[in-house]
């Protein structure tokens, strides 16, 4: 299958071309770096060294015997999207080209306006040339478990079948109820995508992804011009990703609030297996499908405790610190979601998160020296009111 990424220099884009060119793919992608300036504009860097893509590229063609094609480009320019397509012509594309934080959005009238347009013009851009260049494509959209919020009810898988005065809804869209402008960014594009489906026959596979977290794949093996970009700023660096480069320095772990949140997390090694499953099973023609895409839904001060136990056993003694809460959210709340879609598939975890964890502070414990000297990012000033300030510990 000819596969495009967008977002390929990415967490998931780098890690995902690897794994399905081990499985056998032709894959291609796209990226304009943005990543990476934003990540630097948050006064950080990836925790773990990356290449650049110039060198990237080499050691690709080195380890699995065949080049990724590759464009440099923003997906806002529609010439350059009709381009990528005319020249590939993908049998499926993978959409991981966006802004993918929330707090990023909410730093500003800028920062919002820019990850809302970002976000909704790249999407429709990708639909639109799907549309004219290649119309049986099948697209994986990288969606996020947080459009659904957090709700009193069970959460299905983009669906469910409703009763209102007595009359039943079958197949109505589940309600969204989106926490930052990058959230609502990804509710408006799951909308336009559903609405393509509908009016042009496409095909399209939204998944709903918890939160990811891990330093590795089996594909890159101990090339390190292959590895994958790891970040702990506020902004870019996720949950478990961010606890563990805390873990690394001695730094306290820093749940906000009550630190009751629930999500669903999934390792990176799982993210891939179930892009995977999602591609090579793809949707009808006019079909907009919805997977839930995690493995387990814990507790975030669960998660900071399991971590404090397995960097124990490796001699980091850490404590965990809550922090003020510099986010509008539920600290404490009712989560259920289904996923049962993946499982049906085949989807099959790979690992126990503990063990992932200690995979992870291996890694990380190489990169000390990294994590330390942007130490200062690990204390977040994003406030959901509009202030810059920083938290203070409770």
């Amino acid at each position: 299958m000819k596969i495009l990424i967008a977002g390929v220099d990415g967490y998931l884009g780098w890690s995902l071309a690897q794994h399905l060119t081990a499985r056998g793919h032709k894959v291609a992608g796209v990226d304009n770096f943005s990543r990476r300036v934003w990540v630097e504009e948050m006064g950080s860097w990836s925790a773990i060294p990356i290449c650049l893509m110039k060198e990237r590229l080499p050691a690709f063609k080195k380890r699995f015997g065949r080049e990724l094609r590759f464009w440099e480009g923003d997906l806002r320019d529609y010439d350059l999207v009709e381009r990528v397509f005319r020249e590939f012509q993908p049998d499926a594309v993978v959409h991981l080209g966006e802004c993918p934080s929330a707090p990023y959005s909410m730093m500003s009238a800028k920062h919002a306006a820019f990850v809302q347009t970002n976000n909704i013009v790249g999407t429709l851009n990708l639909i639109f040339a799907m549309r004219d260049i290649c119309p049986q494509a099948h697209l994986v959209k990288l969606g996020t478990m947080g459009e659904y919020g957090t709700p009193p009810v069970d959460i299905p898988e983009g669906f469910f079948d409703a009763e209102f005065r007595g009359k039943k809804y079958p197949k109505a869209v589940f309600p969204r109820q989106a926490g930052s402008w990058y959230h609502w960014s990804k509710v408006h594009s799951s909308n336009n995508i559903m609405f393509a489906c509908k009016i042009w026959g496409l095909r399209a596979t939204d998944i709903m992804q918890g939160v990811v977290f891990g330093t590795r794949i089996d594909a890159m093996g101990n090339d390190k011009q292959l590895l994958t970009r790891l970040d702990f700023d506020q902004a870019f660096g996720t949950a478990i990703n961010r606890f563990c480069c805390q873990a690394v320095i001695g730094h306290p772990l820093t749940p906000f609030g009550k630190g009751h949140q629930k999500r669903g997390f999934l390792p990176l090694r799982d993210s891939m297996q179930c892009l995977t499953l999602a591609l090579e099973n793809p949707s009808r023609n006019g079909e907009y499908r919805v997977f839930n895409q995690f493995e387990e839904v814990y507790d975030i001060t669960e998660l900071a405790l399991k971590i404090k136990k397995v960097a124990g056993g490796l001699g980091l003694p850490v404590e965990v610190r809550n922090l003020e809460n510099p986010r509008k959210e539920m600290e404490e709340h009712y989560y259920n979601p289904d996923h049962r879609h993946l499982l049906d598939l085949g989807y099959r975890p790979t690992h126990d998160i503990e063990t992932e964890m200690e995979v992870m502070l291996l890694d990380l414990m190489k990169c000390r020296d990294r994590i330390e000297a942007k130490k200062d990012v690990l204390i977040p000033d994003v406030q959901w009111d509009g202030r810059r300030e920083k938290v203070r510990f409770v």
